[in-house]
């Protein structure tokens, strides 16, 4: 109505106008109409139902059939029960459904009588149905009584619910896909959609109106797309097909804008191949739904679907896939005309098929095989992993990446101790100051064998009770003091437990020293004899930096016999303390101060 209130120049009257606006409601609910008024003479069937017209009746018969279940917050009617709520609604639209179609029987075009008789109901219910299923929460169960039993079970399977999911996810991908396809050809021939679009009307209402129509006809060139990207194509009059291989024959294009995205006669090229890559992916969709419910990611594999269930939920879904393709390639086609134009859009019956073997050719193999897969890799994870972790998950979970780490440091510790007895030490290279022979070999575990171990040890604990240990001085070499200390062991014995303490640190600390060793010098070195329980320990303060016997100097001449008693006749159990020239602990020399 408001596309002819705004027309310069109205071809007919209000009633006219009021008529049209009837035949297309009526055609919004998949009913065909025939124009009377042809150039022929004889009526034109128009079959092609724009399918976002069809959303706008869909939708308001829905709300009514969910909110006429709903409780009243007022309480002012019962609540009626579903099949009550179902049949209101449908009776009463129908109602007036009827007293339109007879108005617009009077006027052209005009509805089909058998058309109007099974299309109205069927969409009323459907939607009213849907309606009163949404009131309830959507329920999956339980399915009514009058269904057999078994058909009643197998229904009610989870399986079921994840094939339909699938479905509806493939038939997405399809129909979006499709829709990319037709944007794509628009803008490829966008020279001749606008030369269409402006010989169609001269007048913003008749561009305004051609505008609106290529929108309600949108979703049906998403259907077109895909059945063209599915292999069959879809019809352009009786002598013409469109597929990914060429157009052939003659075909009989209305000037239309969307029609101008029909791809140009002749047989096809890589650009046009590339188009099966979309059936493609919605087969790896529905195989990735299958496998979410079969193989879930990080759970047990015994909770995996057997081989047999997901192969079947997998091929149900296909099959429920072609169902739903076929239905909306037969809903988003139809005839426009009579003779050549009887047959456009796609052939339903050649597109259910097709999506169908597309689906169970890629799919089926695709969901079993990810399944087997994350089921194995489950398994030689071991308990306690969970499935979908991957192959490095896998190797994390098995360890491989820490013992082939660990197996390199060994190589390189075997290869370290090799190259240790080849290499001459420094200590035991380098000549003796005093004598020019070279110095003896240093005993193990001393502070020369370790030559090249610059961080201070803490001293082991080798006895069970204390001493007294004079510091050694750096006095004269002759001196016995440089080469014998004064030990006295205390009178204050320690309690056994001090005892067994000690002794245990000290056991631990000689592990530890053995396990710093090279593996060489532990195979083949003498065993030590534990150290007595009456031995001193060492002494507690760093030796002084001059001092002879030391791990960087070498040992002190024998001192001479008077000098030996001199220092015997110091009374045992007193410690000597150093003289003015002579270095206190740590060899800080002591002036007096």
């Amino acid at each position: 109505m408001m596309v002819w209130i705004g027309a310069p120049y109205p071809d007919d009257g209000p009633g006219g106008a009021l008529h049209a606006a009837a035949a297309l409601w009526l055609l919004s609910h998949g009913v065909e109409l025939v124009r009377v008024d042809t150039l022929s003479g004889g009526p034109a069937p128009v079959g092609v139902v724009p399918l976002l017209l069809v959303a706008l009746p869909v939708s308001l018969i829905h709300r009514a059939a969910r909110d006429g279940l709903n409780p009243d917050t007022h309480g002012r009617r019962p609540r009626p029960s579903p099949q009550g709520a179902v049949c209101a609604v449908t009776l009463g639209y129908l109602l007036v459904a009827a007293v339109i179609a007879g108005y617009a029987a009077g006027g052209s075009p005009a509805p089909d009588v058998l058309s109007a008789l099974g299309h109205l109901p069927l969409v009323t219910l459907a939607a009213a149905l849907a309606g009163v299923w949404t009131a309830r929460g959507r329920p999956w169960g339980p399915l009514p009584g009058w269904l057999p039993e078994p058909l009643r079970v197998r229904l009610a399977r989870t399986r079921v619910a994840v094939a339909l999911r699938a479905a509806l996810a493939g038939t997405l991908v399809l129909a979006g896909g499709g829709a990319l396809l037709v944007a794509a050809g628009l803008v490829w021939h966008s020279a001749a959609v606008q030369d269409m679009f402006l010989q169609l009307s001269t007048v913003w209402s008749g561009r305004l109106a051609v505008l609106l129509l290529a929108a309600a006809l949108v979703p049906n060139a998403s259907v077109w797309g895909a059945a063209y990207a599915l292999g069959p194509g879809f019809a352009l009059g009786t002598e013409a097909t469109a597929t990914p291989l060429g157009l052939t024959g003659d075909p009989a294009l209305p000037p239309f804008p969307l029609v101008a995205a029909v791809p140009a006669a002749g047989p096809g090229t890589v650009w046009h191949g590339v188009c099966l890559a979309l059936p493609l992916m919605a087969a790896l969709v529905v195989a990735a739904f299958v496998v979410a419910r079969a193989a879930p990611r990080f759970q047990d594999r015994e909770v995996a679907w057997s081989i047999r269930d997901t192969a079947a939920t997998a091929l149900l879904a296909a099959v429920a896939c072609g169902v739903v393709t076929a239905v909306l390639s037969a809903a988003a086609g139809g005839p426009l005309g009579t003779e050549r134009l009887v047959d456009f859009g796609p052939l339903w019956w050649l597109t259910g098929p097709a999506a169908f073997c597309w689906i169970t050719a890629v799919a089926v193999p695709v969901a079993v095989t990810v399944r087997i897969w994350r089921v194995l890799l489950a398994r030689l994870a071991g308990a306690g992993t969970g499935m979908g972790m991957g192959v490095a998950g896998v190797l994390r979970s098995l360890g491989v990446r820490g013992k082939a780490w660990r197996g390199g440091r060994k190589a390189k510790a075997r290869a370290a101790t090799a190259a240790a007895p080849s290499a001459p030490s420094a200590l035991s290279s380098a000549p003796s100051a005093s004598s020019g022979a070279p110095e003896p070999k240093a005993p193990r575990g001393s502070a020369a064998s370790r030559s090249y171990d610059f961080l201070p040890e803490r001293p082991p604990v080798t006895a069970t009770a204390t001493a007294t240990v004079r510091p050694a001085p750096t006095g004269d070499v002759g001196t016995e003091d440089s080469e014998q200390q004064q030990i006295r062991p205390d009178k204050d014995q320690k309690s056994t437990s001090e005892e067994n303490l000690v002794a245990a640190e000290s056991v631990a600390e000689q592990e530890t020293e053995s396990e710093c060793e090279p593996e060489s010098e532990r195979r083949s070195g003498p065993a030590q004899a534990p150290a007595p329980p009456w031995a001193a320990p060492a002494s507690p303060w760093p030796e002084a930096p001059g001092s002879w016997g030391g791990a960087d100097h070498p040992a002190a001449p024998s001192a001479p016999a008077d000098s030996a008693a001199s220092t015997s006749s110091t009374p045992p159990g007193t410690a000597k303390t150093p003289g003015p020239e002579e270095s206190g602990p740590g060899g800080d020399r002591r002036d007096g101060g």
